[in-house]
């Protein structure tokens, strides 16, 4: 049976196809940074979907990374090399090649991290973007 939020080993994350541990980081990506502006901001809903798709777009996540890359440990750098080299099927409308495959890295990195059951490392990485 299904459970939400359900934990996994790293064995058996690690053998999931980078791709789709992108796809589950990008909507894990996208609720951070929308539960972030909800409670931190009073803004209308309007002004909370410019705001959110500026920080998930590929590009914001490529600047992201410049910041948290040197941070990865080795296993997370693995994860994020076997996103960023995957083979994808789909191209971005409004990033470069290079932003869109270390974007889809990044959020490979992120799928990983909350399938395993690392929320903490989770919050550490994003929480770089409040720095400076």
């Amino acid at each position: 049976m299904f459970q939400f939020n359900s934990v996994i080993l790293k064995e058996k994350a690690k053998q999931i196809s980078p791709v789709t541990l992108a796809f589950l980081g990008d909507a894990v990506y996208s609720l951070f940074i929308r539960e972030k502006l909800v409670l931190t901001a009073d803004y209308k809903a309007s002004d909370l979907q410019k705001l959110s798709s500026k920080s998930v777009s590929a590009h914001g996540q490529s600047e992201l990374l410049e910041k948290i890359i040197p941070l990865f440990t080795e296993e997370e750098l693995d994860i994020f090399k076997r996103g960023r080299n995957a083979k994808k099927n789909a191209k971005s409308k409004n990033a470069s090649v290079s932003e869109y495959n270390r974007s889809t890295g990044f959020e490979a990195v992120l799928g990983y991290l909350y399938l395993t059951g690392n929320y903490q490392r989770i919050n550490e990485l994003l929480g770089v973007q409040d720095e400076n």
